[in-house]
């Protein structure tokens, strides 16, 4: 194990850009460390900025002008890294930003190594690791939901749930340890009293758990293939999901041919909802069709949900009940298109024409894939964490049987002290060096 400590000024100085390349109207490129003021009075034209002072200048490759920036310098321990920043703002042309990356890089800086500037803001002690880890979730969020619950990560939502539960556990510990280490001047605590501190921390446990699958379903999402017969009214459904018209949709049976794609927002939950080509056999298909096909049966074996139509106007048919037997296994919602036309029971109707339980629809997707019981809550949870609480758990419940068989505190504190140190982990009080460089190599260079 290692631990976390404060070893500002032992790093090199980095940089990197830290905006998306391309054309537009901003780009910048971040410096972090020691050296990081003397590498910028060495490029920018104004000597004598001001830490926390917005300064305008020229960035100059000697006496070569480069671009007119805007210069945004930060004191340590006043930054996101917790080190000495320089930040140029320039234009977003591409070789203007390279072109200023490389002088820093000509100065005295190193390329930064992907998410080390996070990285540094968790050593410096600028964050945790809970919410060093939601920089990586804000980023890569597809809805607002999940945006919004990343955020929450990032100001110390879930850091301060878990300081709860380890107050909670550290309070009713302190006191067996006391108890075992002066006998003659503190009593043990009551084990009712162990007792109600153990339950409190296992409630409290499990309810942040109760969030984990949702958290992990708006993290990756799921994909959702539409499925049936040839003019069943899946390219109408595709387009009246997405609320526009990105299928094209006609009367001609076939028309659809290729696997078409697109992501959405079903109630927080980012979706790739696929329209296929419809299912048939017969004489009249064609090499092009034919490959249609197989991509669609390829699609629903890879989907999570399975949305299977026939058209209610045409009744289900034979040949629909032979792709149902396609499909049944999975997880799917069967649904009669074209409700307005003819209703039938034990099945979701819909009418794309109408509107006819089209957010019913969404509602019942999102119902399928989110736990019922789940806790709703302003923060996620990630596989690691999740791992790290469930490690908790089970300290805190072989804890909580310690003590109602009454035996010894001693043995007791073993189990609480294993809780504590899974609840470190996760903050990152406590870590490897494998675990840390797994979440920061999943960062880009730049953040």
């Amino acid at each position: 194990m290692i631990y976390r400590m404060n070893i500002t000024g032992e790093f090199e100085t980095i940089s990197a850009i830290i905006t998306p390349l391309g054309m537009g109207g901003i780009g910048a490129v971040r410096v972090s460390g020691t050296e990081a003021f003397k590498i910028a009075e060495k490029m920018f034209s104004k000597s004598g900025f001001e830490p926390g002072k917005i300064c305008l200048g020229w960035v100059k490759d000697g006496d070569e002008p480069v671009d007119e920036v805007i210069l945004l310098p930060f004191k340590a321990p006043h930054s996101f890294t917790g080190e000495d920043v320089v930040e140029f703002q320039c234009h977003g042309g591409i070789k203007i930003v390279k072109k200023i990356l490389d002088l820093t890089l000509k100065n005295g800086a190193r390329l930064a190594q992907r998410g080390e500037f996070t990285k540094r803001a968790f050593l410096n002690k600028k964050m945790d690791l809970s919410q060093a880890e939601a920089v990586l979730d804000l980023i890569h969020a597809k809805t607002d939901d999940f945006a919004r619950k990343s955020a929450g990560n990032l100001c110390g939502k879930l850091s301060s749930e878990i300081k709860e539960i380890k107050t909670n556990i550290v309070g009713i510990l302190s006191r067996i340890v006391a108890a075992i280490d002066f006998p003659e001047d503190v009593a043990e605590p009551e084990y009712s009293e162990i007792e109600d501190a153990i339950f409190k921390s296992i409630k409290k446990t499990e309810n942040i758990l109760k969030g984990a699958k949702n958290s992990n379903v708006m993290r990756q999402g799921i994909k959702i293939a539409i499925v049936g017969r040839p003019n069943a009214g899946k390219s109408s459904l595709f387009n009246r999901l997405l609320s526009i018209d990105r299928a094209i949709v006609t009367e001609i049976a076939g028309t659809t041919r290729d696997v078409l794609q697109e992501t959405m927002d079903i109630h927080g939950i980012p979706a790739t909802l696929i329209d296929t080509a419809g299912i048939h056999s017969g004489e009249e298909i064609d090499r092009v069709e034919a490959i249609g096909i197989d991509y669609t049966k390829k699609c629903a074996a890879e989907a999570d949900i399975i949305l299977f139509l026939f058209d209610a106007s045409k009744g289900f048919s034979a040949e629909d009940s032979e792709i149902y037997d396609l499909i049944k296994e999975k997880p799917h919602i069967k649904i009669a298109a074209k409700s307005d036309l003819g209703h039938f029971p034990d099945v979701m109707n819909i009418s794309v024409k109408s509107g006819e339980n089209i957010e019913e629809l969404k509602s019942k997707i999102a119902d399928m894939v989110l736990d019922s019981n789940s806790v709703e809550s302003e923060f996620t949870t990630n596989q690691r964490q999740e791992e790290c609480l469930k490690n908790c758990l089970f300290s805190l419940k072989n804890a909580l049987e310690a003590a109602n068989a009454r035996q010894l505190q001693d043995l007791i504190s073993i189990d609480l002290k294993s809780a504590l140190i899974a609840l470190d982990e996760l903050t990152g009080e406590v870590i490897t060096d494998d675990i840390l460089n797994s979440i920061f190599d999943n960062f880009c260079i730049g953040k």
